[in-house]
């Protein structure tokens, strides 16, 4: 699929370009995308990154687990893939499928050969995360490989994408290589997983790790109405990293308890000079769940801020609950009891447990960014956002769009009764100083 020269829309495309089973840009959307890349670069050089990820022995899933859990472990990892885009990338990006287990993700900013290699190897981990009880009971792990490479003067996107293809199967015939660049140059000697686990030591010790914030605003009136807190870290050789490549460094050096205290007492300190009213939420990961202790340390730091309790919200994600529900349910009633809200996060990009839907205190259901890109031309999409819609206010949640990009957007999540969005059709992640003269 990867080689067809068509632009015109495969038979897993809809019309427009898009995948159907994970709603990413398809084959021609891709090509579009980057052909767009190319000429608004003009006669100058386009600062294009670029990397195809190839599930390993993704035809033994389907076999082993049925092509329903195979089509649920390939949504999960587009889920993953946005998510990672969304965190690390300031500039315009693109997630595409092209078909079976093979997705595209690419760049339209400068970076270092450097950073590109070490963007990959995390994404990799990032992938390669159990992907919770798809089938069976059982948890799956797919593993991928990695072809990368870095677009010189003015590509044509067919020849570079069939690059990287036939890269990555190359990469297929050598046990072991998981990431492989097109010029054929070996890995490049950067920063190794021990040093990163170190880095972050050292930085979380001399409070590198800075807090930005996402503006969230009032889907009808446009009004500010809080932030949500992310982290960056600007490395001295890699350059800019954000919370999900902050994340994943910090799960292999064990230290994501802390980093996730580090960027709690961060955002509190600095929220505790917001107007009255505005709304922080705060990012539950797995780690801070099963941290004996967690939920009187964060009273304590909440208590220590002078941030009203009832002005906070924090946001968990499926990911987060995939160990023991009945024990997270308790933990996030005891902050309900204090007064914080509750929002479960990235709704409709993993496996939308309704069960989460019966047993945690929730507040805010907040939708994923995937369930809104249709939802201005597919009826199908809008169908799929207002029954969700209609569900949540039945249940008294209110709701919370992430990724919002256009008007249109924007103009029809109001219209069916979404309450509150962030993305970049309002602002992007800001530092505190900058947000506070937009508020």
């Amino acid at each position: 699929m990867v080689t067809n020269a068509a632009n015109d829309p495969g038979p897993g495309e809809l019309p427009g370009g898009r995948d159907r089973l994970t709603g990413l840009e398809g084959l021609a959307g891709a090509r579009a995308r980057l052909e767009r890349w190319r000429d608004e670069a003009g006669a100058g050089p386009a600062p294009v990154q670029a990397m195809l990820i190839g599930l390993r022995r993704f035809d033994a899933v389907n076999l082993a687990y049925g092509a329903d859990a195979g089509d649920a472990a390939l949504v999960e990892v587009a889920g993953r893939l946005l998510h990672f885009a969304a965190a690390e990338i300031e500039g315009e990006w693109l997630v595409a499928r092209l078909g079976g287990g093979t997705f595209l993700f690419a760049a339209n900013e400068a970076s270092s050969r450097e950073r590109w290699q070490s963007l990959a190897e995390m994404l990799a981990a990032a992938i390669a995360r159990p992907l919770g009880n798809i089938s069976s009971g059982s948890a799956m792990r797919l593993w991928p490989r990695i072809a990368l490479m870095r677009a010189k003067g003015r590509y044509e996107p067919q020849k570079l994408i069939g690059a990287l293809a036939h890269t990555l199967e190359g990469l297929g015939q050598h046990e072991g290589r998981r990431i492989g660049w097109v010029d054929g140059d070996d890995v490049p000697q950067g920063r190794g997983v021990a040093q990163l686990e170190g880095d972050l030591l050292a930085a979380l010790e001399r409070k590198e790790i800075s807090v930005l914030f996402q503006p969230q605003f009032d889907c009808r009136t446009g009004r500010i109405v809080g932030a949500e807190a992310l982290a960056r870290w600007e490395h001295p050789e890699l350059g800019r990293l954000g919370a999900e490549a902050l994340f994943g460094i910090a799960t292999r050096a064990d230290q994501t308890a802390q980093l996730s205290n580090h960027i709690a007492r961060e955002a509190l300190s600095l929220a505790a000079d917001w107007p009255e009213g505005l709304r922080l939420s705060l990012n539950i990961t797995p780690a801070d769940l099963s941290t004996v202790g967690y939920v009187a340390e964060m009273i304590g730091l909440i208590d220590a801020s002078g941030v009203p309790a009832d002005c906070i919200t924090l946001e968990i994600t499926e990911q987060a609950l995939l160990g023991d529900l009945e024990r997270a349910a308790d933990l996030l009633r005891r902050f309900s009891d204090r007064g914080l809200a509750i929002a479960l996060d990235d709704f409709g990009a993993g496996f939308c447990n309704f069960r989460y839907l019966k047993i945690l205190p929730l507040d805010y259901l907040k939708l994923d960014r995937t369930m809104v890109e249709g939802v201005s031309d597919n009826s199908r999409d809008l169908a799929v956002l207002r029954g969700i819609v209609t569900m949540a206010h039945s249940l008294g949640l209110k709701v919370i769009v992430e990724g919002i990009e256009r008007e249109d957007q924007r103009a029809v999540i109001a219209a069916e009764g979404c309450e509150f969005y962030q993305g970049f059709l309002g602002a992007k992640p800001m530092a505190a100083a900058e947000f506070l003269k937009c508020v």
